[in-house]
């Protein structure tokens, strides 16, 4: 059973974490040059914003799969997993509270007569890093697995 979790598990980070990733990333480039090219590339922005959106919430599969792992593997109690709970949060916790927020508020100033911008795209682009980065680290310690009896 184990097996298949981990299989869920991973294949819900690729399937769910990959294109939030890689929207979030594409969305400030594009809403830089919405800004400076008004009428361009609002409908990009627009589908780049509901890419993160619903696959934010497909990605909750993520921890549930994650979550059910670790008890499976009786490996709850490790640090590099309860490490990997609190990192998986606060990325949740930046996706949720700084980056989509921030691309509404990019796209509300861009359907405003005359467009303004409330939410520098460079905001939206560090925070956007900052998820990722948490995804990152996310990642390696679930292939390391510091102080498992596998990390060697």
């Amino acid at each position: 059973m184990s097996k298949v979790l981990l299989i869920l598990h991973v294949l819900a980070a690729v399937i769910a974490i990959g294109p939030v990733t890689v929207a979030a990333s594409m969305f400030p480039a594009a809403a830089r040059r919405a800004f400076t090219e008004p009428g361009s590339g609002l409908s990009v922005l627009r589908a780049l914003n509901r890419i993160c959106r619903v696959y934010a919430v497909v990605g909750i599969a993520v921890p549930f799969f994650g979550l059910a792992t670790a008890g499976s593997m009786r490996v709850f109690g490790d640090a590099w997993v309860l490490v990997s709970i609190v990192l998986t949060a606060a990325a949740a916790g930046v996706l949720a509270l700084l980056v989509l927020p921030g691309q509404n508020a990019i796209l509300a100033a861009l359907d405003a007569e005359p467009p303004s911008e409330p939410v520098t795209a460079g905001r939206v682009a560090m925070y956007t890093g900052m998820f990722n980065l948490l995804w990152a680290v996310v990642t390696v310690l679930m292939i390391v697995r510091p102080g498992s009896s596998t990390s060697s």
